[in-house]
């Protein structure tokens, strides 16, 4: 029997992501979405509370079970735990994403807190993106990458606690494929006032992304920028143990 893939995603299950997504893995495992009813970009880990969450089954055909629910996509794959499951996943995936979420820009994003939560419970889980927010991207050229990285990760797994963020540069064909690290950068200019026609102001979240390193091939943002795909292995363990033993040392010392 195929393996089980939970995906989900943060720009909802009628995206044109998730339906490349879908198209890719489909060869490969059975498939259960469960994914947001809208856009819930930004999202990172949020969970509702105060108020219900919903799902509904949209699709269930040929070994892919689509639902669709209201709330974040961390509800989504709690809800899949919780009430759409019959088996445990094989593994976890995010995407296809439409934008990418390389850099500190992985701390925001809704595709990356779905893998986050698979990969609490102890499941492989991958992260897709692509570098446009264009609705109609052309995710053709992603899909045997994504075969070929989601095939070798069912077979040989990922370390417990860490998980794949993977993104594709906007271009037709592909210089090849870096394992990279987290880029440095920063939103600056992040909020734009507006005068509200009734009076008063409002802001609109809007931005600039500013690269903090533009030459190390090491670097996830600068791989995309070169045309290369970017696989950023994340752990979940974020403590900063140097920082913790130099603490230590010296808290040590002032307590002599």
């Amino acid at each position: 029997m195929k393996p089980l893939i939970l995906i989900s995603n943060d720009d909802g299950y009628q995206s044109g992501g998730m339906r490349a997504l879908i198209e890719a893995l489909r060869p490969l495992a059975r498939l259960v979405v469960v994914a947001p009813d809208r856009g819930r970009s930004g999202m990172a880990c949020a969970c509702t509370f105060g108020v219900p969450v919903y799902k509904w089954l949209v699709s269930d055909d040929q070994d892919v079970t689509v639902w669709g629910c209201s709330g974040t996509p961390v509800d989504c794959v709690k809800m899949a735990f919780a009430d759409v499951l019959t088996e445990r996943p094989t593994m976890v995936i995010g995407g296809i994403n439409h934008g990418d979420n390389s850099a500190v820009n992985a701390h925001y994003s809704g595709t990356m807190g779905v893998v986050y939560e698979g990969c609490m419970k102890g499941i492989p889980s991958i992260a897709f993106s692509l570098d446009s927010h264009d609705a109609f991207a052309d995710f053709t050229p992603l899909l045997p990458w994504i075969q070929n990285i989601t095939s070798y990760v069912l077979e040989h797994g990922l370390p417990k606690g860490s998980c794949l963020n993977v993104n594709f540069p906007s271009v037709p064909v592909y210089k090849g494929l870096r394992f990279c690290r987290m880029a440095w950068g920063e939103w600056k200019n992040e909020f734009e006032r507006r005068n509200h026609p009734r009076g008063g102001d409002y802001y609109w979240l809007t931005g600039k992304f500013e690269l903090e390193e533009t030459d190390d091939n090491d670097a996830d943002r600068v791989a995309l920028n070169e045309g290369f795909i970017a696989v950023t292995p994340f752990k979940l363990d974020a403590t900063d143990y140097a920082l913790k033993d130099e603490l230590e040392q010296a808290w040590g010392a002032l307590n002599g």
